[in-house]
């Protein structure tokens, strides 16, 4: 993919800076949440899936984030330790904050609620000064969680690590993450999805998440106007989402590039996009085609809704790579399309 170079010289292939919660899923599925009793744990947030699915992929990974100092910190700690992610700058919790909760409600498999707990979170208090320019300029990648913008001091150390990727060199992914319970309101996430997505060179998000970035423009655009609205900036690919109809990479000069989903029996829908982001990012780190990211992107999205967790269940490449062949067997070459 000639359009986003990589520095081949770096220590990290990838760094994501932000949300480290805890993720409680059923066990029993399809049911209402009062009447579930049982709930597996998990490591969760989409910057910490991400990071645990890449290094599944082999990528020598980095993370910027705090949780609390208190057993449940210990524990993501762990877990990202056993994957082989670099916690070297990982801190704790200053002043008693405790991880962010997420319970999940999968009441059928068209309808899958959270219900979360985001006051006064560990995540929320990574400071600016927790942010090491030494430890950027190691990354060929920084991906930047829109969610970890949503509150100060982590919205200020956000947007330093992203100054300081600028000056190094380091390729910006902007995922924009969207939680509407961690905001105050639309214009405050237009402003800051604004500051980070224009200086991302790469940004992904559903459409829903693309219209809130773009609220003060007034007008509704298309999928293409958005991705020329960002190409305009710095970003030289722009991915759409839009679920079950699929996802178009657009590639600044080279037009658009669409896939449709793998068919799954679908358990949950949390998980996708950052299977789908840690696969696609892999692949551009890899020099593929776009077609090739896109199909891995989807294969993984699709094996983590089927899947009971999310950072557990993310997959090697071994793994989407036997799915794929499995899926195309059953169901035919995936329709995509290249405009």
């Amino acid at each position: 993919m000639s359009k986003i170079q990589f520095d081949q010289s770096r220590e990290f292939d990838v760094i994501p800076i932000g949300r480290i919660c805890l993720d409680f899923n059923p066990v029993e599925y399809f049911k209402p949440w009062p009447q579930c009793d049982n709930f597996k744990k998990y490591v969760g947030g989409s910057p910490a899936n991400i990071a645990v699915g890449m290094a599944r992929l082999k990528c020598k990974v980095g993370f910027i984030g705090c949780v609390s100092d208190d057993p449940m910190g210990d524990f993501c700690i762990q877990v990202f330790e056993k994957e082989g992610i670099d916690v070297s700058h990982i801190v704790r919790a200053r002043h008693g904050e405790a991880m962010g909760l997420a319970f999940t409600e999968v009441v059928s498999k068209d309808q899958c609620n959270l219900i979360m707990f985001r006051d006064h979170v560990a995540d929320l208090q990574l400071e600016p000064t927790d942010v090491k320019e030494d430890y950027i300029k190691k990354a060929k990648m920084l991906v930047v969680s829109g969610t970890a913008l949503s509150a100060s001091p982590s919205r200020e150390a956000v947007l330093k690590a992203i100054y300081l990727a600028r000056k190094h060199h380091t390729v910006i992914v902007f995922d924009i993450d969207y939680r509407p319970y961690t905001w105050k309101n639309d214009e405050e996430i237009a402003v800051y999805y604004s500051l980070a997505a224009k200086e991302a060179d790469i940004i992904m998000g559903s459409r829903e998440e693309f219209d809130k970035t773009d609220l003060f423009l007034g007008k509704e655009l298309s999928d293409q106007e958005i991705a020329e609205r960002w190409f305009v900036q710095r970003a030289k690919i722009v991915v759409i989402k839009h679920g079950k109809q699929g996802s178009t990479a657009y590639v600044d000069g080279e037009g658009s590039y669409s896939i449709r989903p793998f068919p799954v029996d679908a358990v949950k829908s949390t998980g996708g996009g950052d299977g789908y982001g840690s696969a696609f990012l892999n692949g551009l780190l890899n020099g593929w085609d776009i077609m090739r990211c896109l199909e891995y992107g989807s294969a993984s999205a699709s094996m983590l809704v089927a899947s009971h967790g999310c950072s557990p269940d993310m997959p090697t490449l071994e793994e989407i790579t036997d799915f794929i062949k499995k899926e195309k067997e059953i169901y035919g070459e995936m329709v995509a399309t290249v405009k």
